[in-house]
């Protein structure tokens, strides 16, 4: 049995294991490390009893101590975890969430005012506007992606750094390529501009990407799928860094086609005639003109113009009808077409009048063999509405060797040799010359000179009287047209009647003419009720071809109050035969009013039997041509004994002109003419002297 010193030892090593232990397991608990010091110096001096007492004690209070410190540390540790730690986690777990869902969605319970709370309200209120955010920017690319699908704009997205280009589904479908046919490069893209325009789009990117240009505005062909070119509007901008580099261009391309075809239309029309799509006349004197620059530079180039009038076409518009007239035009358009060569420029200048430029000219006989062939051409029928054509054409040629400074003037010396060509009976052709140039300088005064003539009031209508040879009675009287002109005194008529019938001046002329007429005549009507005074007023071919004439006419007759009935009008054949139709119908509307008709110059035009048969016609003129030599020869004397038994035999009278001599008159008398008019009566005098005639038979 153990001694009692050792027992209470053993006791002592027990308790101080059992205190060890304790606090061992204390300090597991709270998953913490305590160190523990006693300070043995304390106990120096004690008695082992006391000293263990002492220590016992020491180590009860510690041993609480422990256990109370342990307790704190746990309820402060399971505060931590869920005030801090546990938050912490959540907040990391939705971050995670976040990171590998993409949903913005998530929100955290919220924590109270501390800071892990205000931690929490900040991660709330930033992921509310993440998420708004994301919903705004979803709807904004929803609303991109919609847009690039619906517009009609082709997007491109050109990544410099990475010489990448996104094409949108509609820049696929502008150039007609499948959605997997093009990749990303840029050279998809230039490879299909047209050769023409690659180098500018090329030129216009650099200068957007250098910075030289702030927006790109490019217009080009690229080739559709189809193999045809579409016309299409570039647009663009340059994103760039911060040194102003720049790193990114994008912008649009819209098919604009259908403008540019309209642009290009616009253009044809402008320059081109809209019956035979032949060049216009600002086309032509164009052209023209590069030709003048070119012989500037090089005078032994030598080209010339060639100027087309149909000779006649009226006719053919007005009997065939307008749309016959211009078919017949297109299908000369083509002839003409046919005998040029590709250099060569054939345009339409308006109505039937064509141009021809020749360029490259070896000498003037090459101008004249083109100008052989178009008769060649015109000369053979043309089908038009079953019915065979035959045209011919007067063409006047200039030649570059004269010096000219201005396309128009060429022009202006062609048209002066056509008219030449015109005058010499129509279906020829004549080269200018300088001789040419002074009688149409000539000729443009002479116009000039007509309507300022009829502005003041300068031309004057004398009478030449009508005489019935058996009694030598006055019957009527000729009205004939005279010119006062203020510098060369009276002009007859053959020394400007001709311009004033081309130049279109004798339809005022001759209305003014007609007026004055029919005002002498009512005047002789009521000085004069016993005697049918007649007065005849000549008709031109253009007064004829007016739509309007016959309510002219009417309106003249009402105005002056004249007799109708004693008013007669002559007209030429060869006025007839350029509208046969049109003058029939004019002297159709007429016979109601006792208007009768005089055929004028008869057998010096182009004598037809049938007009005679065709046209009422009172009375035939035997033209002064004949009456001249009928008391020298015996043909003429026979044709006009010819034409007075023919005029007696349809009913008609027959009035000799041009008599001036006694010789004359008897010839004419032993033919049995009835009635006659010349110099030996009386030469064309005034109204006054006119009337002065009626007091007394006229004396030859």
């Amino acid at each position: 049995m153990p001694s009692s010193s050792k027992f209470q030892d053993l006791k002592i090593a027990a308790k101080l294991n059992l205190m060890v232990a304790l606090v061992g397991a204390v300090a597991s608990t709270v998953a913490c490390i305590s160190f523990i010091a006693y300070d043995f110096y304390a106990v120096v001096g004690l008695t082992l009893p006391e000293m263990l007492q002492r220590l016992e004690k020491d180590l009860g209070i510690l041993a609480l101590a422990l256990l109370v410190s342990a307790f704190a540390v746990t309820i402060v540790t399971r505060r931590i975890r869920v005030l801090i730690a546990e938050p912490i986690a959540g907040l990391a777990e939705a971050v995670a969430r976040i990171s590998a869902e993409g949903n913005y969605s998530v929100r955290l319970e919220p924590q109270g005012a501390d800071e892990v709370g205000r931690l929490i309200d900040s991660f709330n209120e930033m992921m509310v506007r993440i998420d708004s955010s994301e919903k705004a920017l979803r709807t904004a690319k929803e609303r991109y992606a919609l847009a690039v699908r619906s517009a009609n704009d082709g997007i491109w997205d050109w990544d410099l750094r990475g010489d990448r280009v996104y094409y949108s589904p509609r820049w696929k479908e502008i150039v007609g390529a499948a959605p997997d046919e093009v990749d990303s490069t840029p050279q998809q893209w230039l490879d299909r501009v047209h050769s023409e325009d690659r180098e500018r789009l090329q030129s216009d990117f650099d200068r957007l990407r250098s910075g030289e240009r702030e927006l790109l505005e490019n217009e080009h062909r690229v080739r559709h799928a189809r193999g045809d070119y579409r016309w299409v509007a570039c647009r663009g901008t340059a994103l760039r860094d911060m040194e102003g580099a720049a790193f990114r261009l994008a912008g649009s391309i819209s098919d604009i086609t259908g403008k540019k075809e309209a642009e290009l239309q616009l253009v044809h029309d402008a320059f081109h005639d809209s019956l035979t799509d032949l060049p216009n006349r600002t086309l032509f004197l164009d052209r023209l003109g590069r030709a003048v620059e070119r012989w500037k530079r090089n005078q032994d180039y030598l080209f010339g113009v060639l100027f087309l009038d149909l000779d006649d076409f009226k006719t053919v518009n007005d009997s065939l009808g307008h749309l016959a007239g211009d078919e017949l035009l297109v299908e000369i358009s083509k002839r003409l077409q046919s005998v040029l060569r590709k250099q060569d420029t054939v345009a339409r200048l308006g109505g039937d009048e064509f141009t021809v430029l020749l360029e490259d000219l070896r000498d003037v006989s090459d101008a004249i063999r083109v100008a052989d062939r178009i008769h060649g051409i015109l000369n053979r029928p043309f089908r038009i509405r079953d019915q065979d054509v035959y045209p011919t054409a007067s063409i006047g040629v200039s030649l570059s060797r004269s010096g000219y400074q201005q396309a128009e003037e060429l022009l202006r010396d062609a048209d002066t040799a056509m008219y030449q060509a015109k005058t010499a009976g129509k279906g020829g052709h004549k080269i200018f010359d300088l001789k040419m140039h002074e009688r149409a300088i000539e000729r443009l005064q002479l116009e000039s000179g007509l309507k300022k003539a009829l502005e003041l009031g300068e031309f004057r209508v004398h009478y030449q009287p009508m005489v019935e040879l058996k009694s030598g009675a006055v019957v009527g009287f000729e009205a004939l047209l005279r010119w006062e002109h203020p510098q060369r005194g009276l002009l007859l008529p053959e020394e400007f009647l001709a311009t004033a019938e081309e130049s279109g001046i004798i339809v005022p002329i001759g209305e003014r003419v007609l007026e004055e007429a029919c005002t002498q005549l009512k005047l002789w009507a009521d000085r004069y009720p016993e005697r049918p005074l007649l007065v005849s007023v000549n008709m031109s071919a253009r007064q004829l071809e007016q739509r309007n004439v016959v309510e002219r006419i009417l309106s003249i007759l009402q105005s002056s109050q004249a007799p109708a009935e004693r008013l007669r009008l002559e007209v030429t054949e060869t006025s007839l035969l350029r509208d046969v139709a049109a003058a029939a119908a004019v002297l159709e509307k007429l016979i109601p009013l006792q208007i009768q008709f005089y055929l004028d110059d008869f057998g010096t035009g182009y004598s037809s039997l049938n007009h005679l048969r065709q046209f009422r016609f009172d009375t035939l003129k035997i033209d002064r041509s004949f009456v001249g030599d009928i008391h020298r020869n015996q043909e003429t004397r026979q044709i006009v004994s010819t034409v007075l038994e023919l005029a007696d035999s349809l009913g008609m009278k027959s009035i000799a002109e041009g008599v001036e001599e006694p010789a004359q008159l008897e010839a004419l008398q032993a033919l049995g003419c009835e009635y006659a008019q010349g110099f030996l009566f009386s030469p064309p005098v005034d109204a006054a002297s006119a009337t002065d005639l009626l007091m007394s038979p006229i004396r030859w």
